[in-house]
């Protein structure tokens, strides 16, 4: 379990190292995510989601598939997780770009209602970043720190 946390720590720092270059990016929209409910292992989880993505140039609305797969501690259950995301690119946003894997750092608690936070990159190409810019919303009961994948699949 050492290893994932060490990952984890790692992979956090890299997200935060790239704060600068997240400067010469572009918002290119935001992607909501829900999923009814999951269950967690002691070290790690599966979630499918419906996902829906709304362009910045206010184009029209895109629906993805996700899946979530999470490794590290992870225990629990949810009711219902919705995730967002302020989505960012190095270059203009061109329609069904997003789908592919993601990677990043999840963090988040839950006894009853609880928060969390995802911050990921991949896509295209690795040209996307996404984000949190909200917390994590849950309803049951849950702890996790993993390193956690998304892969979105367009609708």
């Amino acid at each position: 379990m050492n290893r994932y946390l060490l990952a984890a720590a790692a992979l956090a720092a890299a997200v935060a190292l790239s704060g600068s270059a997240e400067a010469q990016r572009l918002k290119v929209g935001t992607l909501e995510c829900y999923s009814a409910s999951s269950t967690s292992f002691l070290i790690g989880s599966i979630t499918d989601f419906d996902c829906r993505f709304t362009p910045a140039d206010r184009g029209p609305i895109e629906f993805y598939t996700g899946t979530v797969r999470r490794i590290g501690l992870d225990i629990g259950f949810t009711a219902e997780t919705r995730l967002a995301w302020l989505v960012t690119a190095a270059t203009p946003y061109r329609r069904g770009a997003l789908s592919g894997a993601y990677i990043g750092v999840s963090a988040g608690a839950a006894v009853g209602v609880g928060l969390g936070a995802n911050a990921l990159v991949g896509g295209f190409d690795n040209s996307f970043a996404l984000q949190p810019i909200s917390v994590q919303a849950e309803r049951g009961v849950s702890v996790a720190l993993t390193v956690s994948g998304l892969e979105l699949r367009a609708r």
